[in-house]
């Protein structure tokens, strides 16, 4: 089976790791990183050009199965798989690892956006931000003057970004001895992150510490298939046969 894998991700580089050797799998990355982890297989880096550069990519390397391996916040990219592959009669496969559920001990506030992350921190008045949410989610907070921010990324920062910041670039996995030692270094008031799931360490030390946490809700789920590994996902390619018929794709 030829397929197109959108990675970036651990479950990503899993994937094609499993797949190598049984299926022809191309894996695309956007770029963003300098230093990117590669995985197996073929390899494209770069955007498509919109939902009809997908599609055309789609059909120019006669991809039989397109799978959303992506962040979880990876919202635009993954509108695109499924607009692209229901244009031209690919289908969809999409594997998102599960996202987190508050513990007993933990005080978290749930928000839509980072926006009102933002708005959030300025209410409550936490004067010292630990920013777990990427290089290019910092400029909502740059207007609070009155705050001191801690930022970890694997990239830097894109500007405008806070007045009063201290940049970490870093990559994980991470420790709970760590993310503690991190938290009462810096005296951190809140931490503020996206429900990406995967390792929890950071919120097993905030909820050790007393520190509240500052939870961006994900995205709409898609409306496609949806395993929560690696390993489900090569279970459900190599398990699933597809037919081609007049209409597109349908699963026997």
């Amino acid at each position: 089976m030829r397929i197109l894998l959108l990675g970036g991700t651990t479950e990503a580089r899993e994937l094609a790791g499993l797949l190598a050797g049984e299926h022809h799998v191309t894996t695309s990355l956007a770029g963003r990183t300098r230093a990117p982890r590669w995985p197996d297989g073929d390899v494209r880096v770069g955007g498509f050009g919109g939902v009809d550069g997908l599609a055309a990519f789609l059909r120019a390397e006669r991809i039989e199965l397109l799978v959303d391996a992506t962040h979880p916040f990876a919202a635009t990219m993954s509108g695109h798989a499924v607009a692209a592959g229901a244009l031209i009669g690919v289908p969809l496969l999409v594997v998102r690892r599960p996202g987190w559920s508050a513990a007993p001990g933990d005080e978290w506030h749930r928000v839509a956006s980072l926006a009102e992350a933002a708005v959030t921190v300025r209410t409550h008045r936490w004067r010292r931000v630990f920013l777990t949410t990427g290089r290019q989610g910092l400029s909502v907070f740059a207007e609070l003057d009155e705050c001191w921010f801690l930022a970890r990324s694997v990239e830097p920062p894109d500007a405008p970004a806070p007045r009063q910041l201290r940049v970490l670039l870093d990559r994980g996995p991470f420790t709970v001895d760590g993310e503690r030692a991190l938290l009462a270094e810096h005296r951190i008031d809140v931490l503020v992150t996206k429900d990406s799931g995967g390792s929890d360490a950071k919120l097993v030390a905030a909820r050790a510490l007393g520190v509240p946490v500052l939870m961006v809700d994900r995205p709409p789920v898609l409306a496609a298939p949806t395993v929560p590994t690696a390993d489900a996902a090569a279970a459900w390619i190599n398990e699933t046969a597809f037919d081609q018929t007049d209409t597109g794709w349908s699963k026997p």
